[in-house]
């Protein structure tokens, strides 16, 4: 049944059908957000700093899922610190697919 429900996730997040998407007014606040916090360790531009380039062309080859399960939770032993207290799930989701689409 774990396995059945992991296929499907991995489906919906492919296909983005778990992704609402979030109010103008959150959206405004989520791109805020990645600007003043993200920029940090990601560069100014998100062109890569501390911590690697946010641009789509390098989030290409990174599936929606590591993106997301790395927004939610973190990285340990690095400074990626989880967002899941911070952002919805469906907010994660959305941020992905704005990484990836440099929009």
């Amino acid at each position: 049944m774990l396995k059945m429900k992991k296929l499907l996730l991995l489906l919906c997040v492919s296909s983005s059908c778990l992704a609402a998407e979030p109010s103008a007014e959150r959206q405004t606040e989520i791109r805020a957000l990645l600007q003043n916090s993200c920029s940090g360790c990601h560069g100014a531009g998100l062109q890569g700093a501390m911590g690697p380039s946010l641009k789509p062309e390098a989030l290409a080859n990174k599936t929606d899922e590591l993106l997301i399960t790395t927004i939610t939770n973190g990285r340990k032993g690095t400074a990626m610190a989880s967002w899941k207290s911070t952002l919805e799930p469906d907010e994660i989701t959305w941020l992905v697919g704005v990484l990836k689409s440099g929009k």
